[in-house]
């Protein structure tokens, strides 16, 4: 259904080839990105943006290889939490990865009571820990397939809440086996930043990996914090994501089988 190549800009191609019902062009990095109808199906196309923008701390070359490096990490792991991939299109403009569309609302849109956060945050506890529990099962995949965490932060998170289902995306940052913190203060939030994440040739590896997860419970489950009456999950949880906040762990598998086992 959809060519390797096109010699046309991505949205002269998207318009012929279907309805563009939604669009996404406010994201810092320069990515643009579409909702689009064809047929009975939707999709999410994925662009690196206008070649030409001077606006996004990447340039036009950055974005792309971005891009390419999204396309590897869908080509190793298969996760229910993922969108599938399916196909990847290159035009004068970069490559567009055309991804299943999922219905759901970003957990980092902030805003009030009626703000997809705190809806999300204000679940039974038993919820959100089938959410990190998922979250959690899709990085022991991307961690077995040798990727470490970078930029991962709550928007990268949908959910959609009549059905209950995660969606994780936009993990275009995430590199393949250990390296060096090679920009001092890396991408992202820093409600979810490890250490090593701040400091320039830091070892990055599977130990960020289990803090930035860890962390993500910290968001969701309390108030950023490790003040204990602030945390609504069990002593056992608890603990797990103070060792992995102040002693860590060793690897992200060792992260993630205590969680499992404190679990039961």
């Amino acid at each position: 259904m959809f060519p390797h190549e096109i010699d046309v800009r991505p949205i002269d191609y998207l318009e012929q080839l279907g309805s563009i019902f939604a669009r996404f062009d406010t994201q810092d990095s320069g990515n643009v990105s579409y909702g689009i109808q064809v047929g009975d199906n939707r999709y999410f196309i994925k662009t690196a943006g206008d070649p030409a923008d001077p606006d996004p701390y990447l340039d036009f070359d950055g974005r792309v290889a971005l891009l390419r490096n999204a396309v590897d990490l869908a080509g190793t792991v298969d996760h229910p939490a993922l969108p599938a991939l399916h196909a990847v299109i290159d035009s004068p403009a970069g490559p567009l990865l055309v991804y299943d569309w999922r219905d759901g609302e970003l957990l980092g849109d902030r805003g009030g009571p009626d703000s997809a956060h705190d809806r999300f945050r204000a679940l039974p506890v038993a919820d959100i820990l089938a959410v990190l529990d998922t979250l959690y099962g899709l990085h022991a995949d991307l961690d077995a397939e040798g990727w470490v965490e970078g930029d991962f932060y709550d928007g990268a998170m949908l959910y959609d809440f009549p059905r209950r289902r995660l969606t994780v995306m936009d993990l275009d940052s995430y590199r393949r086996g250990p390296h060096r913190n090679d920009m001092g203060r890396m991408f992202g939030s820093t409600r979810f930043m490890a250490p090593e994440q701040f400091s320039l040739c830091a070892p990055i590896d599977s130990r960020t990996t289990a803090y930035v997860m860890a962390r993500a419970a910290l968001v969701l489950l309390a108030d950023t914090t490790l003040d204990r009456p602030a945390f609504r999950g069990s002593d056992r949880h608890y603990a797990v994501l103070q060792e992995a906040t102040t002693t860590r762990f060793p690897t992200y598998a060792t992260f993630h089988q205590a969680w499992l086992a404190a679990s039961r």
